[in-house]
């Protein structure tokens, strides 16, 4: 493989690059360090290591390469997998009490023989064959639950987000950058009642009250911590630099370069 090349075996349907998890995902890092957070703690995982992500969290992660290289195989276990699987199966409905988006399963040599038994399958663009794709899936999911029986009540929870307390999640998940819909969902709302409870609470716009609490981070980050703007933007849900330097700049009066 060619140094500074990030390689990706993906398994399933696409999943989306934002921040907010719509599917279930299984990650195996075979080279590289990762570094998530989901709100509520920070998580690595090293080569080697594997987890599975849960849908219906926010959840960012960085990338950090080995030799040049970064390289991972994502495994998507869709909802309508999984009820197939379900139904095949026999399994019951349930749900999970756990809070945490990466979950980090025990260690079994069945993983990591699993990977290795995908090599033949897929191509250089990291697409494996759909004859192959689903039984592959099942495969992976059967030594899981094997080796994981708690994932049941993970994996096979179909309900929607229950409603949460929505100062306590906002004040923890503001500087993930998603839409107002997605933290709507999040905490058991429409978008409307979400918008109106917000008000209630915050006495601002969510848009507003968001862009605020970003920017009051931004500047502690900055005037106490010493960070540079171009390393805290993007942590803190900007998706530009110029946007988030404009945006400092008329909240404070002052170019975030010159704090």
């Amino acid at each position: 493989m060619k140094a500074n090349t990030i390689t990706s075996c993906y398994i399933g349907p696409q999943i989306s690059p934002e921040q907010f998890i719509a599917e279930h995902f299984f990650l195996y890092l075979a080279k590289g360090t990762l570094q998530g957070y989901d709100g509520h703690k920070n998580y690595t995982l090293k080569s080697g290591e594997y987890c599975v992500v849960r849908k219906n969290h926010l959840a960012r992660y960085n990338k950090q390469r080995e030799d040049d290289q970064f390289e991972k195989i994502i495994v998507i276990f869709d909802e309508a997998f999984l009820k197939d699987f379900r139904a095949k199966h026999r399994i019951s409905d349930t749900r999970s009490k756990s809070a945490a988006a990466f979950i980090k399963l025990n260690r079994d040599e069945l993983i990591p023989n699993f990977v290795r038994s995908l090599a033949p399958y897929y191509n250089g663009a990291g697409k494996i064959d759909e004859t192959f794709s689903q039984v592959k899936r099942e495969e992976l999911l059967l030594i899981l639950l094997k080796i994981n029986p708690e994932l049941t009540g993970v994996l096979f929870d179909f309900g929607s987000p229950q409603k949460l307390n929505l100062e306590e999640f906002m004040n923890r998940n503001y500087k993930f950058n998603v839409s107002l819909e997605r933290f709507a969902y999040l905490t058991g709302r429409s978008l409307t009642v979400f918008k109106k409870d917000f008000e209630k609470i915050f006495h601002e716009t969510p848009s507003r009250w968001l862009v605020q609490k970003r920017l009051q981070e931004a500047y502690f980050q900055i005037e106490k911590k010493g960070k540079k703007p171009s390393d805290i933007y993007l942590d803190l849900g900007f998706e530009d630099l110029s946007h988030f330097s404009f945006a400092f700049k008329k909240q404070f009066g002052v170019a975030p370069s010159k704090i």
